[in-house]
């Protein structure tokens, strides 16, 4: 299974975890053999700053990701990752390491819409 978690800096699983999985600079990938992780890269956001609905959750597509793991992401986000066969994991905080022994755990296993997404959502 490969794990992708948004990150602040490219420092593996000492990165801090991206309170969005849009608008962080990297992504951790993490290779786990069931439990033990395997190999650890970062990778960095070419849509780092600005990016189009569905542009991300398609560049983490490309790297064979199974499981996004960030601390928040919208509404539409969500279902874009869901089409792509990724599963989408907010509330993920700490360090890479942590948010994957959390994931890992049962404590994170959903994505909820972050509450920027749902205000845009009632506006409309």
């Amino acid at each position: 299974m490969r794990i992708a978690v948004s990150s602040e800096s490219n420092q593996g699983l000492e990165s801090i975890v991206s309170p969005h999985f849009g608008r962080c600079p990297y992504y951790i990938l993490v290779d786990l053999e069931g439990r033990d992780v395997g190999e650890v890269r970062s990778i960095e956001n070419p849509f780092f700053g600005q990016h189009q609905p569905g542009q991300v959750p398609g560049f983490i597509q490309s790297h064979g990701v199974d499981v996004m793991l960030t601390g928040g992401m919208g509404r539409r986000a969500i279902g874009f990752f869901q089409q792509f066969n990724i599963e989408p994991v907010t509330g993920a905080q700490g360090t890479v390491a942590q948010a994957l022994e959390q994931y890992l755990g049962g404590a994170l296993s959903e994505a909820e819409p972050c509450a920027e997404s749902k205000k845009h959502h009632h506006e409309h």
